[in-house]
């Protein structure tokens, strides 16, 4: 019994590393095993098809495509060189009062002016008293089919005139402008042509409009026209007000929603802003139009084609800081800045005092 013993015990001894080897063996498999998964996981996934990879390259192309050049940069205003280093190849800034000209570079040039188109279908709206409480809704034909861009105001939204009026000024929202001039008596057709009727009237020569958004690259101005229409518009209270809103809130179906300024300028507390417009198309480059009161003076200011998402902002500031500077030309000795020719604005005929729409 011992002895069977002590052979069980021997062969309870001999089977421990017996063990233990199974074990290692069943450990080394399973690292082969998790290898093999391991390698199995990193293994390069199977080729994609031509198709697909011609797509992801032709969209990689596509995302390296420079901007279409604006208009200026292809008539070559870039290349004027200014005092103040503009990055709009057209500024003019005028005093409002006496037409002094304190800042012009290129003003006679002619290009497309984007959404400062606005102000003129402001201007025709409430110089044609209409009323601001009527509702107005969003359809098909308010959608822009010239740059296909997107608007919150949803096809069947409905809005009163008033706030359609508020979110064209302030917001730029195009759909917004769009709607007010189809909603003119006599449709888009006869608001489009007073439009046109109306930059005559005001001696407006260079200027032409084909619709009242300001997405086409076909409305076009130059700085000088362009101050004469600051300067009207800035007659009207209304216009001021809405123009220079930072913000307004409006209900869509069942939702407020919130729209913001397009020129982050009204916000700043160093900038008495009286009216103010922003536009921005490739064609036109960005712009920027405004009345403002600087060292007791009224001025109005024009930026055409800003080469940049921020430079509209940034040549207005320059502008500013240069006028409020020792070499201002505000009540100082130094001279105008002059880029280019000398401007002289023209002079608004006897008839236009407003445009009333002929048809009721």
């Amino acid at each position: 019994m011992l002895g069977g013993v002590l052979v069980l015990a021997g062969a309870c001894v001999s089977l421990m590393p017996a063990q233990s080897a199974e074990a290692a063996t069943a450990s080394k498999a399973s690292t082969k095993a998790s290898s093999k998964a391991t390698s199995v996981r990193k293994a390069k996934p199977a080729p994609r098809s031509p198709r697909k990879v011609a797509a992801r390259a032709a969209a990689r192309e596509v995302a390296v495509v420079p901007a279409k050049p604006s208009f200026g940069q292809m008539y070559g205003l870039h290349d004027t060189e200014d005092p103040l280093d503009l990055k709009s190849s057209v500024a003019l800034v005028l005093d409002q009062d006496t037409n002094e000209v304190l800042f012009s570079k290129n003003p006679q040039a002619v290009l497309p002016i984007a959404s400062i188109t606005k102000l003129m279908t402001a201007l025709l709206v409430v110089e044609a008293k209409q009323d601001l409480e009527e509702k107005i809704t969003i359809t098909d034909d308010d959608k822009d089919t010239e740059k296909f861009t997107s608007s919150r105001l949803a096809v069947g939204t409905t809005l009163t005139r008033g706030e359609l009026l508020h979110l064209a000024l302030m917001s730029s929202e195009n759909r917004a402008a769009h709607a007010l001039g189809r909603s003119y008596p006599g449709g888009l057709e006869t608001f489009v042509a007073a439009m046109n009727t109306k930059a005559q009237l005001l001696g407006m020569g260079d200027t032409h409009y084909v619709e009242p958004t300001g997405l086409s690259s076909r409305n076009q101005s130059s700085a000088r026209d362009l101050a004469v229409l600051v300067k009207t518009a800035h007659q009207f209270p209304l216009i001021r007000e809405l123009s220079t809103s930072p913000e307004y809130t409006v209900a869509l179906g069942r939702r407020l929603v919130r729209f913001g300024t397009t020129n982050g300028l009204v916000r700043k507390s160093d900038w008495d802003i009286g009216l103010q417009k922003t536009g921005f198309i490739n064609e036109a480059g960005q712009c920027l139009v405004m009345q403002a009161q600087m060292a007791g003076r009224k001025l109005i200011m024009v930026f055409l084609d800003s080469a940049g998402k921020y430079s509209r902002i940034g040549d207005a500031e320059r502008v500013r800081k240069w006028l409020l500077g020792t070499s201002s030309p505000i009540g100082g000795p130094a001279g105008a800045i002059t880029a280019s020719t000398a401007v002289t604005l023209p002079t608004p005929t006897a008839q236009a005092v407003a445009i009333t729409p002929a048809v009721k």
